[in-house]
């Protein structure tokens, strides 16, 4: 399955290779077109750390380990603060070299590139410190806790002139860049607003500790759950669809608004829910919720023009005119229309209008792909080539930045703008 999904992921670059969409909004696509000729021998080997090896670093030391081959990787050392966790990644990677500090790795051992996937709190020193000493770095979203952080890391990455990658591996799924040629050549229309939601019914406890909620090594394994270190729902995950949304708009947004609460898991310091609303140049907003107490609406991410919607994680598109449907299945709708046809009290003008379903198919056929193992064989590319496309930093900086501004709406009340100097 593997095999398949990448074939059909290099079939659709290879498809948009050469055009501005290409160019324009997804420039390191083009590492899948022109992949780095690396030999077995060991002087072409990439030697990779891991520093961070909770729940999302041992999904990516997995990820790593499937490139281990093909593309002459070698996980050469681990780095965790957590004794269990760093033992169990010395074990899945096979490698003697464990450590608890990611200064003493970077000072003992040689390294051309380091993956980060620490606490949302400690990506900051980690990557800096690799940077500094000479490594490419894959960093887990969101980039820093603190605005002054994100700014930091990206400063570094200039000053070092070192490949910054964050991950945010939708960047490699098929079905957005997709969506961004339908949308550029006028598929929907003109867009005029973005809906999203991110619904759980999750009390988010990865670990029950000795004592409960509020003990160190609570506040040190359960960390989502704490103010000092967690963005809560809007970093973890309404991060991804952040970014997302920027990317399809080819723009950060211009202000953000929002409210949140704690109206449910008592257990925890950050919201259970939240609302926020993203302003982008030439008034469209971007409505999202975050919720952790109802699974109903699960995930949606909707783009919606005059013509027509396009259903992104449902890989779904969608016409406000759709064409006219056989014979057979007209008829077959009339009937089931009629039987549940509403009787109106007020008038036609109360009636609301029914939801729109008809569709037009698919967004993308390629979209079985394994984002996370793209996302890593591209940065193991770069690491070859010495360089990444800037944009591919720039969409993971002002996603970090805008989350970060959107938690602050939601605390403050307050329409919020990103303050100048932080603006790249």
């Amino acid at each position: 399955m593997e095999r398949i999904n990448r074939r059909k992921f290099i079939e659709f670059t290879s498809m948009l290779a050469g055009t501005s969409i290409m160019a324009t909004h997804m420039p390191w696509m083009n590492v899948f077109n022109n992949p780095a000729q690396a030999s077995s021998k060991p002087s072409d080997r990439v030697r990779i750390a891991f520093i961070g090896i909770g729940s999302r670093g041992s999904a990516l030391v997995e990820n790593m380990l499937a490139l281990k081959d093909r593309m002459n990787v070698d996980i050469v050392a681990v780095c965790d603060n957590y004794g269990p966790h760093l033992e169990r990644a010395k074990e899945m990677t096979g490698t003697d070299l464990g450590f608890y500090d990611h200064r003493e790795l970077l000072d003992r051992v040689e390294l051309d590139g380091v993956v980060i996937a620490t606490p949302f709190h400690q990506h900051v020193e980690p990557t800096i410190d690799a940077m500094r000493a000479g490594c490419h770095v894959y960093c887990e979203k969101s980039m820093a806790r603190h605005l002054e952080d994100v700014k930091r890391m990206y400063e570094v990455h200039k000053e070092e002139n070192k490949v910054l990658v964050i991950g945010h591996q939708r960047l490699f799924n098929p079905v957005f860049p997709e969506a961004i040629k339908l949308i550029e050549e006028g598929d929907i229309g003109k867009v005029t607003m973005v809906r999203g939601i991110r619904s759980r019914n999750s009390e988010w406890i990865f670990y029950d500790v000795p004592g409960g909620r509020g003990t160190k090594l609570d506040r040190q394994r359960n960390w989502r759950l704490y103010e000092e270190y967690s963005g809560g729902m809007i970093a973890e995950l309404g991060s991804h669809d952040f970014q997302n949304v920027n990317w399809i708009m080819g723009s950060p947004p211009i202000a953000v608004s929002g409210r949140g609460s704690t109206n449910y898991w008592s257990s925890r310091e950050v919201w259970d829910n939240y609302s926020v609303v993203f302003e982008y140049p030439g008034g469209v907003h971007f409505t999202y919720d975050g919720l952790d107490s109802n699974v109903h609406y699960g995930q949606q991410l909707r783009v919606l023009g005059d013509k027509g919607t396009l259903d992104l994680h449902n890989n779904r598109r969608y016409y406000e005119d759709p064409p006219t449907p056989p014979a057979l299945q007209s008829l077959m709708n009339d009937i089931e229309a009629s039987l549940f046809q509403t009787i109106p009290i007020g008038g036609a003008t109360w009636l609301a209008p029914d939801a729109q379903t008809a569709g037009a198919g698919k967004i993308t056929e390629s979209e079985e792909v394994q984002t996370t193992l793209l996302a890593l064989e591209g940065f193991i590319e770069f690491i070859r080539r010495g360089e990444a496309p800037e944009k591919l930093l720039i969409e993971g900086y002002n996603a970090s930045i805008w989350t970060l501004l959107a938690e602050e709406a939601t605390k403050t009340g307050q329409i919020v703008r990103c303050p100048e100097e932080y603006i790249i």
